[in-house]
């Protein structure tokens, strides 16, 4: 970062300074020309109130005395005829009606410009003024061009360019480690919230990377305590299949111990195949894997499945279960909703009381689909409600265990109804019972209706 902060610091500064003095060079040479235009005025103007080139016939005479090395002087008659020139001969020179000067002074009384000399083979610059007489006074002078001045100066333009270069090395050198210093600082110290931010206008990037940083952090923590969790819960139902087993082939159970061990050992595989069921899918929805189909099904017809299924657990629990409400279409995927109504329902018998009821709903409120899932059972703590979502968390730990859930259920429901756009919310209270509700909105379709028109 720094090397290319450094070299586009330098680029910028060596491209202002070619910028500024070809700049100046031309400023200068604008200057230049003012000024010798200025001092032809000021000739032209003495020259024609001396009244010397009022007479035609006395020019040659006093043509001595009047000339200069560094002035040419020329008179033009009204008609465009040379009537004397100091540098050449008059007599053979070409009519100079057509001279911007010329026609300039003939027709407002003074003109100005400057051209390349054919008579003279150099550059120079014109000043006429019309006289009292019609005649046309021109005081020109050589000067060079702005090529020639550009190329006299050219070895001071370089030089004054490398000195400033070299300077601006150092500058930039200096502003890239006064500029970067502070951003450095803050990288190694952004998890600090104390550190203050230099550049305010760097403010919204810094939050938002602090942001990122701390949801890394987290979701490394998330994870590493996710894996402890599954290892603890492996390694429980595991080891009953080991100890069991290792007694079943030990002799040391007669056979209605065998068969009570037996009992044990399919209990426990089928609380581990279903934890692992569990976590595979959990994985599959953290991962965006799960290969979703949406369409618009009836949510109250999928109730009605996952009652008539879960009717024998209920039986067995002694509790009765009870669906309401009317079709309802929501468009969702059919295998991801079997699996939300299914968790909702199991936890609803699972942490029932014994002569409890569970009471499905499906209905529409305020034009969107909910579905509500009530218990009469064991009901949830308020200081425990927030995190009932999260994975493995359970609020009666010995219960669940005894019942065989996995602490997942939840957290797939919740994965679930996030990927489907909807909310979820939770009415509980100890020993009265519980209320889960998830409601949907037509987000879901209105999304991948728009992605479809622009595929």
């Amino acid at each position: 970062m720094k090397r290319r902060i450094h070299i586009e610091l330098l680029v910028t500064s060596g491209l202002a300074i070619l910028l500024t003095l070809t700049f100046a060079m031309f400023v200068f040479y604008g200057l230049f020309r003012s000024q010798i235009i200025r001092d032809l005025e000021t000739d032209a103007r003495v020259m024609k109130n001396m009244g010397v080139f009022d007479d035609i016939s006395r020019m040659a005479e006093k043509n001595g005395s009047i000339s200069s090395e560094d002035l040419r002087i020329t008179v033009v008659s009204p008609g465009g005829d040379v009537l004397f020139d100091s540098s050449a001969d008059a007599a053979v020179m070409e009519n100079h009606e057509d001279r911007p000067e010329i026609r300039t002074a003939l027709e407002a009384g003074e003109g100005s410009g400057s051209r390349r000399s054919e008579t003279m083979d150099k550059n120079l610059f014109y000043y006429a003024v019309r006289m009292e007489n019609g005649n046309v006074l021109r005081i020109s002078r050589e000067a060079d061009s702005f090529f020639a001045v550009f190329q006299n100066m050219l070895p001071t333009v370089l030089e004054v360019s490398l000195v400033l270069f070299v300077f601006s090395i150092f500058l930039s050198n200096y502003f890239t480690k006064t500029l970067v210093g502070p951003i450095e600082e803050m990288a190694r110290n952004i998890s600090d919230p104390g550190q203050e931010v230099v550049y305010r206008e760097l403010e919204p990037f810094v939050a938002t990377i602090r942001q990122q940083h701390d949801d890394i952090i987290k979701s490394a923590q998330m994870r590493q305590e996710f894996t402890a969790n599954v290892s603890h819960e492996l390694k429980t139902p595991l080891t009953a299949i080991s100890g069991y087993a290792e007694l079943i082939e030990h002799g040391m159970a007669d056979a209605e111990n065998s068969k009570r061990f037996a009992g044990e050992i399919h209990k426990n595989s089928v609380r581990l195949l279903s934890l692992i069921n569990d976590i595979i899918q959990l994985s599959q929805l953290d991962g965006g894997k799960n290969h979703s189909e949406y369409a618009d099904i009836d949510l109250y017809k999928l109730a009605a499945e996952c009652v008539d299924m879960l009717k024998m657990n209920a039986r067995k629990q002694n509790v009765t279960m009870k669906l309401c409400g009317k079709p309802c279409t929501v468009y969702a995927d059919r295998q991801l909703m079997e699996e939300l109504l299914y968790n909702l329902c199991d936890n609803a018998i699972r942490y029932n009381n014994r002569g409890g009821s569970v009471t499905v709903t499906v209905d529409e409120k305020d034009g969107h689909v909910f579905l509500s899932i009530r218990d009469t059972g064991i009901g949830i703590p308020t200081e425990h409600q927030d995190r009932v979502f999260e994975r493995f968390y359970r609020v009666d730990k010995s219960r669940s265990k005894a019942t065989g859930g996995t602490g997942l259920g939840l957290a797939i429901v919740k994965h679930i109804v996030a990927q489907h756009g909807a909310s979820i919310s939770l009415e509980s209270q100890a020993g009265k019972g519980t209320e889960i509700r998830v409601e949907f909105s037509d987000a879901l379709k209105q999304q991948m209706e728009e992605r479809a028109e622009n595929a």
